[in-house]
């Protein structure tokens, strides 16, 4: 049985990719070679990693959903004996997640043997009610047998509502026992851990890339490797993953 990760989040700019390629890593630290496809038509992000050997799938034709590509998709996660890793951009998220259900996608995953965990994503500042309103959208849309991890990213601000931290906001608590895990994204400063970042992720570079690269500083080296561990050890505590 393969787990077939994808992140889905209607808002852009969110960091779906960057969660995508660090899902990537954390498999492939653990010995395992995982399926990796960026379905996103517009900013193929994901694609970018080269050294993930992502996959570009165009499984948009105009505004719809094109079935063929799509077969072609559901075709390859069908043979998939590590786990499948999903990127799907902002401009795709509507049609595709009216695909999924329509198509009854989830249930024919799960009768052949695989688990669909979403992944989806909740911002601070100006995106917040975009994002939160996005994840409580995408539970009720999907049946009961689908998985959901959420991710905390506090890059453009703290994640609270009228001093509410996201776990204790209506659309959680409405659909916390849809929610397996959720990870906190570490909030770093600027001038040093969230700089060191934001160099690897521009540079579409894995952790390991990026740690073994002799333009880094020896102390960029360091805070990276902070970063990481702090990320996979909170992966390590997550069964889905």
């Amino acid at each position: 049985m393969a787990t077939i990760h994808m992140v889905l989040q209607g808002k852009g700019g969110v960091g779906k990719s960057m969660i995508a390629s660090f899902i990537a890593q954390y498999k492939l630290s653990k010995g395992h070679r995982p399926l990796c496809v960026d379905t996103d038509p517009v900013n193929a992000s994901f694609q970018a990693y080269k050294s993930l050997k992502v996959q570009h799938l165009q499984i948009m034709k105009g505004e719809d959903i094109d079935p063929r590509s799509f077969d072609q998709l559901v075709e390859q996660v069908a043979k998939a004996k590590e786990d499948v890793m999903i990127d799907n951009g902002a401009s795709s998220f509507v049609p595709l997640s009216a695909y999924l259900i329509t198509n009854q996608v989830p249930a024919l995953l799960r009768d052949m043997g695989h688990q669909l965990v979403v992944h989806t994503v909740v911002t601070g500042g100006q995106a917040l009610s975009d994002t939160v309103h996005g994840f409580a959208q995408l539970v009720k849309q999907f049946p009961a047998e689908v998985q959901f991890v959420v991710w905390l990213n506090p890059y453009w601000g703290p994640i609270e509502h009228e001093g509410k931290p996201f776990e204790h906001m209506k659309a959680y608590l409405a659909h916390k026992d849809r929610v397996s895990a959720i990870i906190r994204l570490p909030h770093l400063k600027e001038e040093t851990f969230g700089r060191d970042l934001s160099d690897m992720l521009q540079h579409h570079l894995t952790f390991d890339e990026a740690l073994a690269s002799s333009t880094m500083t020896i102390m960029a080296r360091q805070r990276l490797s902070i970063i990481k561990k702090q990320l996979f050890e909170q992966f390590a505590a997550v069964p889905v993953l």
